[in-house]
């Protein structure tokens, strides 16, 4: 769901003591910690480099380090 407002709306209904945002894009997030109650941190943002999946590194790391020897 692609609408930060309503899923911050949704986590105040909630009543979350903190919200942690993964992967949305700076607006998004700008509109979500504007609307949340509860604290707000960004674990991930959005990147176009790694196709908006900004934990791809983590999780490929074995690509992505075959890429960089290969560059040496």
């Amino acid at each position: 769901m692609c609408n930060s407002v309503t899923q911050a709306k949704l986590l105040n209904k909630a009543k979350t003591d903190l919200n942690v945002l993964v992967g949305l894009c700076v607006g998004h997030d700008s509109l979500f910690i504007k609307f949340s109650k509860a604290p707000v941190t960004v674990l991930a943002a959005k990147d176009r480099v790694l196709a908006h999946n900004p934990l791809a590194a983590l999780y490929a790391g074995h690509y992505f380090n075959k890429k960089l020897m290969e560059h040496r």
